[in-house]
């Protein structure tokens, strides 16, 4: 019987659906009931730790891992199912690996034209057409040079072109900027989102690094357990998480135990804090008297002049950061929080305020979590690595259209 959301899937010209995906080695669950919808022309990013899934997620798509269960659409056509397996050189896709997986026998030219040896082209066509993309990544005085005698940055281009010159219906990225220098990253970052924003291209990628997670997104999903946590605009998931965990994954400064004072507003709350009572945004139901974890966005704090509004604290670390200085403060309730910002630099040691905006100051109901609570920087790149997700090493696609 066909799924009443898969229909409505295709009648609303998505290019991929999934159903329900499970995904279990032996005794061990990786995926669990995946639901996604994707629609043409969408970027999104799927943000977890290592262990999370989203590996496994991606190659599910791919067709390198066949389904425990569950049913995948890809531009209306069932590719996998109860019944179905369709072997990802014929799922129309194309793929960029984190290693590049570039055939080493064939120049960057023959890689990018290698896309296209499906199609009824003649053989100095498919040249102009590989030539032309790697003139779009900007690599085109390398047509004729061997992988082995690319730098890193230079084979990612090359995999890059071989994605977007079949024009797939969707490609996905697997990591790919990862082996990357960070001015690389930042310089490849933008030439795939310009570059598959330009050509119209679906993506699904995969990423642990929360900068670059919030950099690409059109959509963003937050994956841990084999589950999706929440899924929406980056906007949205950075400034009202569903949960604690998604809180902490996108990016926090710190996490303290405050009690509920009242209801301040829509979606707002006053919390008490030692002797500071704080404005906060309320995530859940927040009862006055009851106790609430309030988690710290890095860009709600700053330093600033003392009162009942302010956390009261010891500065024990500095640095100069992106033309301002980060501070590490010790609270006097006995928190610790990294991030601090202001413009001029502090003294270790020194007794300082930390003035909080109530926008990235987040109300959750419970302090449940907050013995295991560790700061996690949106530049730091995720937690700590760990669990069942492998890195690909492309094997089974190196036939597909890239």
């Amino acid at each position: 019987m066909t799924d009443p959301a898969v229909t409505a899937g295709h009648s609303a010209g998505l290019v991929l659906v999934a159903a329900g995906l499970t995904k279990s080695y032996q005794q061990t669950r990786v995926l669990d009931a995946v639901d996604l919808e994707v629609p043409p022309g969408t970027f999104l990013v799927l943000l977890g730790p290592s262990g999370s899934g989203k590996t496994t997620l991606l190659r599910c798509i791919a067709g390198t891992e066949r389904l425990s269960s569950g049913t995948l659409h890809i531009a209306g056509r069932e590719v996998a199912g109860p019944r179905t397996h369709v072997p990802p050189e014929r799922r129309h896709l194309s793929m960029v690996f984190q290693d590049y997986a570039l055939w080493p026998h064939l120049t960057a030219a023959e890689n990018v034209a290698f896309a296209l040896r499906r199609l009824p082209l003649r053989g100095a066509e498919r040249r102009a057409r590989s030539l032309q993309m790697l003139e779009r990544v900007g690599i085109s005085q390398m047509a004729d040079q061997y992988p082995g005698r690319l730098s890193g940055g230079q084979q990612q281009r090359v995999a890059l072109a071989r994605a977007l010159v079949a024009e797939s219906p969707l490609l996905l990225c697997d990591e790919p900027l990862s082996n990357l220098d960070a001015h690389l990253r930042e310089q490849l970052r933008v030439e795939i989102a310009t570059l598959t924003r330009d050509s119209g291209a679906t993506v699904v990628y995969i990423t642990h690094d929360q900068q670059e997670a919030f950099a690409l997104a059109d959509q963003l999903a937050v994956i841990d357990r084999g589950r999706i946590l929440q899924i929406g605009p980056p906007e949205q998931v950075y400034r009202l998480p569903a949960n604690p965990f998604v809180a902490q994954f996108t990016g926090l400064a710190g996490a303290l135990e405050a009690q509920v004072v009242a209801a301040s507003g829509p979606g707002r709350a006053r919390v008490r804090i030692g002797g500071a009572e704080l404005e906060a945004t309320a995530i859940g139901e927040l009862q006055p008297g009851e106790v609430a974890q309030v988690l710290l966005r890095a860009d709600a704090l700053s330093l600033g002049q003392g009162g009942n509004r302010a956390l009261s604290g010891v500065v024990r670390d500095s640095s100069f950061r992106s033309g301002l200085y980060d501070h590490v403060v010790d609270l006097a309730q006995g928190s610790r929080l990294t991030g601090v910002r202001s413009n001029a630099r502090a003294v270790r040691g020194a007794n300082v305020a930390v003035l909080i905006d109530p926008v990235g100051c987040l109300a959750f109901p419970g302090s449940k979590g907050l013995e295991s609570f560790h700061p996690v920087r949106p530049e730091a790149g995720g937690l700590p690595a760990g669990g069942v997700d492998q890195p690909s090493d492309g094997a089974g696609l190196l036939g597909a259209p890239a």
